[in-house]
Order: C-alpha cells, then structure tokens, then sequence
C-alpha cells in the first residue's frame, strides 16, 4: 500500500525538549545507502549525532568531524549537562553545522553517519541518530491502517483533527475518538493509611511522561523526586501542559495534543493498585515529540536512583516497576549494533529488580517498537537475549473494553508479550482542564441550561481515552497489586522470584522458558 504524507510528515517536527532542532524523516527510497545496512522508515533530528558513553567520546567524534568535513559540514561536541555527568549510561550530542565560509546542503545526521559506516562498520560503534520519540495515546483511527510514519503520532495524534468532537453532539457513538470527558460515579480507589499497612511496604510504580497535575484522587503523587541535587525529566519551572492543558498556541484556545496524559497514567496505576506510591517525572512535552537524548538521560538518572538503593545508598530509591508509555520504530534493528545505549539502561534497571513495562504502539502494525521489542520475542528472534540474572522487559498491546479482542489500533507480533485493557479506558484528569469547544447545541428550558457534551471541559475530572499508552500503566499497576499482596521487598533476588510469580499470572511469560 503506498504510504501518503500526513500534514506533519510533510512539514519539519520539532524537539522542544532543552531547544529545538529541526526533526526529518528518513526515506529508505532516496536516503544515503550502504552495502550490507538495510534501512526503514524513522524521525530523527536532522543535524544531531548521539555518542553513546559506552565508547570513547574522543576517538568517535574525530572519526564523525572528518565524514563531516569531507561533505561540507562540520561537527560540534556540546557539552554534556550537569545532570548527566558522572552518570554510567547516556549519551553525547554533537551537532551539524555547514562550515564558515562554504555554501553546502543543510547537514543530515544520516548522511555522517552512512559514510561513517562505509568506513568500516565498526567506526559508527556507539554512533547513532537521535530519534524523536512520541507518547502513545490513540485519538482518531488511522485512515489508511498505515504506520504513519513509525514514529509519529497516530497518524493525527490530535483528536479529530486538533480535539474536535466527532459528530452527533460529542457523544461519539462509533467508539473511535480521542479523549472525552465522562462521569465516574463510583467511588475512589480506597487508599490505606500507614497505620493499616500491617508492616508491609507499598510497591513504587515510576512514571516518565508529562507529570501529573491536580486531581484529589492523586494528592499522594511525588513529583519531584531527584538525582542528588539534581532534577530528573523537566524541572519545575519549565512550564506544564498538566497545570493548564494550553502550552502549544496558548491563543488557539485547545488542550495540547497530549495533555493529560501522564494524569491519565497515574490515574489508571492508583486505579488498579490503590496503595502503590507514584513517582511522576516530566519528560513528555506539551505537543508529544521527545528528543532522545532528554529520555535516555532521565533514565540513566532513574537507573542510577535504583542502582544506588541496591548498594544500600540513602540517596537511592526503590523502583518496583517503571512504565513508560512512549517509543520509536529503529531504522536498523538487524544491524547488531543498533543500540549500545538504551537496552544497557533497561538491563541496568532489571539487574536491580526494577520491572520495565512499555506500550507497544497504536499503528496496527507489527513492525517492533522500541523499547517494547526489548522483550523477548515468543518465538526467539529478538535482538536481546534474556539472561537469568534480568527480568525481561514487558511489552504491552492494548484490549478492546471486552478484555478479549485486541484493539483494531493495536501494534502486534511476536514481540508483544502482554495485553491488557487499552480502549475506552476511564481515569482521571486534571480538574483545570477546560478548552476553547463549546457544547454544540446549548438552550434553557424552565430556568435551567441544556446543553450537549462540552467536548473538551474535564472539570468533571474523569475522561476515556484510548491507546497501548494506558494498557501498560495499568498492566504496571496489577502487578504492583500482586507484589503488595506477596510480601515485603527484600534482596535481589527474593524481588526477583515475587516479580515472575506476578508476571506468570498476568503475562505470556514463563521462567526458564525465555533465556535464548
């Protein structure tokens, strides 16, 4: 089927995360080739290289400056910001310019990195692209069941287009919108005190998304918890689409395309275990692209947290399960060198005892998403090999509300180890959400206003959403509950044996039958 440009695939993206930089889509059709590299579809940040710290930064980046100066560009190292030194994982950024004094094409990371390749593969070790990671909700099905174009949101990830109610007065009755506010009458999740903990210990679920903003049900979040001295994800005085749901064109009057989506997340966690604690770090923005070097970073700084709490360091904390709702299509996962990075990370995590729960992606696809396709494929051909001494990383795709057919948006294949309920979920969102749509329809009969459904006023603080974004959270929050019933944290291994014994009631997963 031939792919046909979304608006945003033909106009640049941009990283907002710590500045911008022009984002482009690698075209494997007219792209830079070389022998023996086999390339797909990806968004990368046009002018940018990443350096991984697991090689020598000075010896890679002589190699990148003299493929550069060879086309016409050359390469500088920035500096490595303070909340990343000393850490063990994580990147380097060196950028693209055209040289002083010469007229050349605007510099492409993919270019450098090809002739860096044709070199000698072993040149571009530790060398990589800088994708542009997107968060994971499902606002409007994908008109084409195309990937859109592996990295993007969701075709459209702004609901319908920009939030914009479906027909029939916001009442959506086909079941294919975006997010929209609803009436929760139940009650809320019962919360124990300390003193009816009985000496056990809440299970930690971490949180790396767009924060959490303000709704009674989620007063007990921690949203700030640090590295030291140092903040993880964004810090506070960046602003946040959480607090007023209007950071992208603060005039048009629209909720951002992605807001709500971490207070949705902590929601659906309290929702399925009410005592676990949350710990909820920015690092989404406002309009969804990640730069991936603002998330790698955060999460060598949460690796460093757990790593620390295993050595017995007041500094560190325990992490009992992280969820991380975002991900992008790799150009070359073949290549097996196509991540001395992330994986290292995740292991890093789950040596520790720290279970990574990722969402699959909501393309329909069953080309892998990383870092969900970390986890071991159910028939064996995945890039990484699960040893005794991690647990696996959990992918998730998303169930229709029947909790039996999988959801028409869901990524699938053999990589997916994991389903959980992912459409026409109900959780919380921040009560100051209110946006520029009014009711279509509005009267007053006897006194009294009538109206239909404001579609984008969630001062009610409850909505539906959709999307492998929300099935893995709340996947994370049911093994949480499991882990609060089996008994209090210990060593690592005593984590490790109550870890399988929820991943084997809730999960594919088998111990022993996963090491390849």
């Amino acid at each position: 089927m031939v792919h046909r440009p979304t608006r945003k695939e033909r106009e640049p993206l941009l990283s907002v995360a710590h500045g911008s930089t022009a984002s482009r889509i690698l075209d494997p059709t007219n792209a830079v080739a070389v022998d023996g590299v086999s390339a797909r579809s990806t968004i990368y940040s046009s002018a940018v290289l990443l350096i991984s710290k697991s090689v020598d930064f000075d010896d890679t980046f002589k190699r990148i400056e003299k493929a550069a100066k060879g086309l016409g560009w050359r390469a500088i190292a920035e500096d490595e910001p303070e909340c990343a030194v000393g850490l063990r994982f994580g990147v380097r950024r060196v950028r693209l310019g055209v040289r002083p004094g010469k007229a050349a094409q605007a510099p492409d990371a993919w270019t450098v990195l090809q002739y860096l390749r044709a070199e000698g593969r072993g040149n571009a070790r530790g060398v990589s692209l800088e994708h542009v990671l997107v968060p994971d909700p499902h606002n409007e099905p994908n008109p084409h069941n195309e990937p859109n174009p592996h990295n993007e949101p969701n075709p459209h990830n702004e609901p319908n287009p920009h939030n914009e109610p479906n027909p029939s007065y916001g009442y959506d009755p086909l079941g294919t919108g975006g997010r929209r506010p609803v009436a929760f009458v139940g009650a809320a999740p019962r919360r124990l005190v300390d003193e009816e903990l009985n000496g056990r210990d809440r299970p930690v679920v971490a949180v790396l998304d767009t924060g959490c903003g303000p709704h009674p049900w989620l007063d007990f979040v921690q949203r700030d918890v640090r590295l030291g001295d140092h903040p993880i994800g964004w810090p506070a005085g960046v602003p946040s689409s959480e607090i007023d749901g209007d950071q992208v064109g603060p005039l048009d009057g629209l909720i951002d395309p992605v807001a709500g989506h971490g207070t949705f997340i902590a929601g659906l966690i309290h929702q399925a275990c009410p005592d676990a604690e949350i710990l909820s770090w920015r690092i989404v923005p406002p309009d969804g692209p990640i730069a991936e070097t603002d998330w790698v970073t955060a999460l060598a700084q949460v690796a460093e947290l757990m790593h620390l709490y295993r050595a017995g360091d007041p500094r560190g904390r325990r992490i009992d399960v992280l969820s991380l709702s975002m991900g992008y299509y790799h150009e070359t996962p073949e290549d097996q060198m196509f991540d001395g990075t992330l994986y290292p990370i995740l292991a890093d995590l789950s040596a520790n005892g720290t279970l990574v729960v990722c969402s699959a992606g909501n393309d329909a696809t069953s080309r892998p998403m990383f870092p969900a396709a970390f986890a071991p494929w159910s028939d064996g051909n995945g890039p990484v090999s699960l040893t005794a001494d991690t647990l696996p990383i959990v992918s998730v795709g998303a169930l229709n509300p029947n909790g039996e057919t999988d959801a028409l948006f869901s990524n699938s294949g053999p990589w997916v180890r994991a389903y959980e309920r992912g459409a026409g979920v109900v959780s919380t969102f921040p009560l100051t959400f209110q946006g520029g749509y009014q009711a279509s329809i509005a009267t007053e009969f006897n006194g009294r206003s009538r109206s239909s459904i404001d579609p984008d006023d969630f001062t009610g603080g409850f909505g539906t959403w959709n999307g492998t974004s929300f099935a893995a959270p709340l996947l994370a929050g049911r093994i949480a509950q499991l882990l609060f019933e089996g008994g209090r944290p210990s060593d690592v291994r005593q984590d490790f044996k109550r870890m399988w014994t929820a991943l084997e009631e809730l999960t594919s997963f088998r111990q022993g039958a996963e090491a390849h």
